[in-house]
């Protein structure tokens, strides 16, 4: 799963809170910030577990500064360990 945030969702912790919320779920991946503004997630496991981390990320009180959200689904890569925040910049 990728997803795409836009809107106030650089410099409020997004990546950090992505991150905590990561740690409650079986999934494994990435987040970082993208030069125009943008943040971007990438996270591989179970679908339905993806689906409940997703939701979480809005739960954990980001909601407020996600304007949009574009998801893709794609087939596992089994490329990362753990989840991470990297540099997209």
């Amino acid at each position: 799963m990728t997803v795409t945030y836009t809107g106030r969702v650089q410099g409020v912790g997004f990546r950090y809170a992505s991150k905590r919320v990561a740690a409650g779920f079986a999934v494994t991946g990435v987040v970082g910030n993208l030069p125009d503004g943008r943040v971007e997630l990438t996270a591989e496991g179970l679908r339905e577990e993806l689906e409940a981390f997703w939701a979480a990320i809005r739960n954990e009180g980001l909601a407020g500064f996600i304007r949009s959200e574009q998801v893709s689904w794609n087939s596992a890569q089994n490329k990362f360990r753990g989840f991470e925040i990297i540099s997209l910049e």
